[in-house]
């Protein structure tokens, strides 16, 4: 059981999902190192295939040295502390959009009924003396720090480098950081200086895969990925799409405009995606008129639509009296898809 001391990795049964942080229980195909006790830090590359991404096996290989190497480090003691949450501050690189305050909710309320069952990781401050540095669990102590208890870690001095592979490796192993928080936690780890090498190590990425999240962060203005947040349901494909479609100035005013509207923010997030990509997506007007049949298989109606407008006629002599119902019940009808569309967005 992977209680206080992360002795094993746990079954779904051992920790609540709010708890966990979405820990995957599916079976691992990675070796088992003593780190977190679960899939290690760098897959075994006996598990992917080795031209995979342009990755050769001579390269995974290395990379898994140099993971076990510091592995090595890492695993000295597992003594579980209870510490202050008041003298912790958060890793220097960040690696998560702001979290919604329902799945916060969530978490505090596991915590409170079951205790923390999952104690964090940190190192001494280097730069404050008697204050801690998280490596994981940065969600764990805001919950803790909201219910006001000690919170459970482990305490472990460790390099920067040491710390960031051992913070990317405990959210790789949980898979709930969605791929837009990856690609911004690389560019980070980037931008602070880090080899590639300690990044693809810190992500389990090959380098290709690092290249791809590298350019779409840099080809996306930050305000917009923020304004969009994680977007978990959204993948590595819909994101370059996006980069691919800022192709200028006019692009990206369009996209701050749909951010900048009203009700965005009470959108979700994979729903506020949906909506920057379709304000920068150009309508495609095929030219066709639209034919519209009535069950018995007659035409009643035609439509024609264009980027700005959407013109329908109606054929009195097949529906005699539908165009003025129709218009009598426009208002009713906006409404109810306005609330609709709201309850499948919110």
């Amino acid at each position: 059981m992977r209680k206080g001391i992360l002795i094993a990795r746990p079954t779904p049964d051992d920790v609540p999902a709010e708890q966990a942080e979405n820990i995957d229980a599916r079976a691992p195909r990675s070796r088992v190192r003593p780190l977190l006790n679960a899939p290690g830090l760098v897959a075994d590359p006996a598990a992917r295939p080795v031209g995979a991404l342009g990755q050769s096996l001579n390269e995974f290989q290395a990379k898994a040295q140099r993971a076990e190497e510091i592995e090595q480090k890492l695993a000295q003691g597992q003594t579980v502390v209870e510490l202050d949450p008041t003298l912790i501050d958060p890793s220097f690189v960040s690696d998560r959009l702001p979290n919604s305050e329902d799945a916060h909710q969530r978490l505090v309320d596991a915590i409170r009924e079951n205790g923390q069952l999952i104690p964090i990781l940190v190192r001494p401050h280097p730069e404050k003396e008697g204050h801690y540095q998280v490596a994981f669990g940065h969600r764990r102590l805001r919950a803790v720090k909201e219910l006001g208890r000690q919170v459970r870690a482990i305490v472990r001095n460790l390099s920067d480098e040491e710390l960031v592979i051992a913070q990317g490796q405990e959210n790789n192993e949980r898979e709930d950081l969605s791929f837009i928080e990856r690609a911004l936690f690389a560019h980070h780890l980037e931008r602070k200086g880090f080899s590639r090498a300690t990044i693809t190590a810190a992500l389990s990425v090959h380098k290709t895969d690092l290249s791809t999240m590298l350019s779409i962060v840099a080809r996306i203005p930050a305000s917009l990925i923020e304004g969009i947040g994680p977007a978990p349901k959204t993948g590595r494909r819909s994101w370059m799409a996006l980069a691919d479609g800022l192709k200028g100035k006019s692009e990206i005013k369009k996209a701050e405009a749909a951010i900048a509207s009203e009700n965005f923010r009470a959108l979700d997030s994979d729903a506020r995606f949906a909506v920057v990509a379709k304000a920068i997506t150009p309508f495609k007007d095929t030219g066709a008129p639209i034919t519209i049949k009535d069950p018995k298989g007659r035409q009643f109606a035609r439509a024609e639509r264009t980027a700005s407008v959407t013109v329908l006629k109606i054929d009195e002599k097949v529906a005699p009296a539908f165009g003025q119902y129709l218009l009598d019940k426009l208002p009713e009808l906006l409404a109810a898809f306005e609330s609709q569309r709201e309850k499948a967005d919110g």
